[in-house]
């Protein structure tokens, strides 16, 4: 190891993985946290790893949900987050919930009880030192204001976002194709030459009215005060747009001009809901213009009323909230460098991953890349087909990952996995084919993603020694 330290920004979940990663691997590690001299409108201890919003991380089971495998992968990667976790948890059925408080304290005393590991509490207030030759930048999406103005001047002003504006993601096998088809407007070909890239939702209006009647009446989550923004003409949640009359919405995103279902080709459409493709595999699809304020439960609920849209399983749901994220396929490269300066590394919300354990998970692999930079030698990725793996090649423009134009911040979900080679068989006569296809499947995956896994440690265990 050389003599220089890794610094780290931030002592939330994916700072404090990448410290506990680090110094494990036998980096001198220097944590930064401005708390509590500094504190934010969410955080009400000076603890690191703080939980500020649910005290759940979500399925533990790792056979059937992708953050379960997640989980799976961290703990055979020796996660901090996901031991202290395990020792902190609350009965939550099926899911893995802790106690927030104890959970935050034990991560705290493992990480200062280490002897690899030194706490400054202070806020870094623009540009990390020049000569800080390895730091990783893990402040989240409460980045204070002069950390975040330092990151957009090394940026560029337009690869820094403050707020999301998201709009919900649908896995395409659960898109009833014998209703909805594929059509671009006018059949005009983008980019890539195809005249039939969107997914097309047609409705009468009857199927409108009833729509916007729900979509008017539906439960919606209201900001805090810290978390207020304006609205954006270009970004509205669809419900403000409805609002602004009945026929907004028909005469924007869901116009349904220069749009002909072809098993119907002479009753022309009243409103037409589009989705396009979101990842290089095609297996999710986003619904354009279709960012909103509705609780999720609500989503789920009036959504499903699209025609075609019947059966929808969602691999995230929309909303509109601050969350302050750089723009990583445009200025990551495969290592979690920023391109332009590649000292830096970034790790966590701030990469544009959703949720608890995303972030710790980027934090993992972010910490033992540090630690391997100090080192003397590097680290590959985790292979796509593992959860871990997927979410950095979603958010470092990897083959299977986002593209820089349309990136936005998600969670782990299947459809960023590639698929299987062969795909799982079920037994002949089975009652339910298409749900133990879809449980096969998984499994099959998650096997799958366990398997690369170990494959892929004994290769960084190699490259160490």
């Amino acid at each position: 190891m050389t003599d220089q330290p890794v610094h780290i920004i931030g002592g939330g979940l994916a700072g404090a993985e990448a410290a506990w990663q680090a110094a494990r691997h036998g980096a001198r590690v220097i944590l930064h946290e401005m708390r509590p001299l500094v504190g934010t409108a969410a955080h009400k201890t000076g603890d690191l790893a703080e939980l500020v919003c649910s005290n759940s991380f979500r399925s533990d089971d790792w056979r059937t949900s992708a953050v379960g495998l997640l989980h799976a992968e961290m703990r055979r990667l020796g996660s901090l987050i996901l031991v202290c976790g395990d020792l902190n948890q609350t009965p939550a059925g099926g899911a893995l919930a802790v106690d927030r408080e104890g959970f935050s304290r034990t991560v705290t005393s493992r990480l200062l009880a280490h002897p690899n590991i030194s706490l400054e509490v202070g806020e870094i207030a623009g540009q990390p030192p020049a000569a800080w030759g390895n730091v990783i930048v893990a402040t989240g999406p409460l980045t204070s204001p002069a950390l975040s103005a330092a990151i957009q001047a090394l940026t560029g002003e337009d690869q820094l976002s403050f707020f999301d504006a998201i709009a919900p993601i649908v896995h395409l096998d659960s898109i009833d194709m014998e209703v909805a088809w594929k059509q671009s407007r006018y059949d005009k070909g983008g980019p890539a030459g195809d005249a039939a890239a969107y997914i097309n939702c047609s409705m009468s209006r009857d199927d409108y009215e009833r729509f916007i009647d729900a979509l008017l009446a539906a439960p919606k989550t209201e900001f805090k005060d810290w978390e207020h923004v304006p609205y954006f003409e270009g970004c509205l949640p669809i419900e403000v747009m409805a609002e602004r009359g009945r026929e907004t919405l028909r005469h924007g995103p869901m116009k349904p001009f220069g749009l002909t279902n072809p098993r119907r080709p002479t009753d022309k459409p009243y409103a037409v809901v589009q989705l396009r493709q979101d990842n290089a595999l095609g297996s999710l699809w986003n619904m354009v213009g279709f960012q909103t304020k509705l609780k999720h439960a609500a989503q789920t609920e009036v959504f499903r009323t699209i025609p075609g849209l019947a059966g929808a399983v969602f691999a995230r749901l929309g909303g509109l909230h601050r969350n302050t994220f750089i723009n990583s396929p445009a200025l990551l490269d495969s290592a979690l460098r920023l391109k332009t300066e590649p000292r830096l590394r970034f790790a966590g919300q701030i990469t544009g991953v959703e949720g608890y354990v995303e972030s710790a998970a980027i934090g993992l692999v972010a910490g033992r890349m540090a630690a391997a930079q100090a080192g003397g030698h590097s680290l590959a990725q985790p292979p796509p087909t593992t959860a871990i793996g997927a979410l950095i090649g979603h958010i470092t423009g990897g083959h299977l990952g986002a593209g820089a134009r349309s990136f936005q911040p998600m969670n782990i979900n299947y459809g960023l996995l590639p698929d299987l080679e062969t795909p799982p068989s079920i037994p002949a006569g089975s009652r339910r084919p298409h749900a133990e296809r879809g449980r096969a499947k998984k499994l099959a995956m998650a096997e799958r993603a366990l398997r690369d896994l170990e494959t892929w440690i004994g290769a960084e265990m190699a490259t160490a020694a």
